[in-house]
């Protein structure tokens, strides 16, 4: 409960907050706002998954989850590697700082939750 809880906070405030910056200020960091975006709707999938239950929905977030941590990652790296690219952050920039590394910790511990359960069921 407590990772669905998670996920729909992050789905609320990464959604929320690129579509204030992309109907609001879109040009000022176009590839940060759209990430943020892409973020969003990440979290949104997996808050579906894991609501929705079952092995066909444990495996579709286990790969979102894979995916959202690589994003994380990759996006991390980059705004601390090249932060010209980035004029303003985005949910991922400095490993989620700015939500303070929950977009780090959040895919890690979902990852380890879903690995587990599998091993769970008979």
């Amino acid at each position: 409960m407590l990772l669905v809880w998670l996920y729909g906070v992050m789905v609320v405030g990464a959604v929320s907050r690129s579509a204030v910056q992309i109907a609001t200020e879109f040009d000022k960091a176009p590839l940060a706002y759209s990430l943020s975006a892409v973020a969003g709707l990440v979290y949104g999938f997996i808050t579906y998954s894991l609501v929705r239950g079952g092995e066909r929905a444990r495996r579709a977030a286990l790969v979102c989850c894979a995916a959202e941590l690589a994003g994380v990652l990759i996006v991390g790296t980059w705004t601390l590697a090249d932060p010209s690219a980035f004029p303003d952050a985005t949910v991922w920039s400095d490993y989620g700082m700015g939500y303070l590394f929950i977009p780090v910790l959040l895919p890690i511990t979902a990852l380890f939750w879903l690995r587990r359960g599998r091993t769970a069921v008979p």
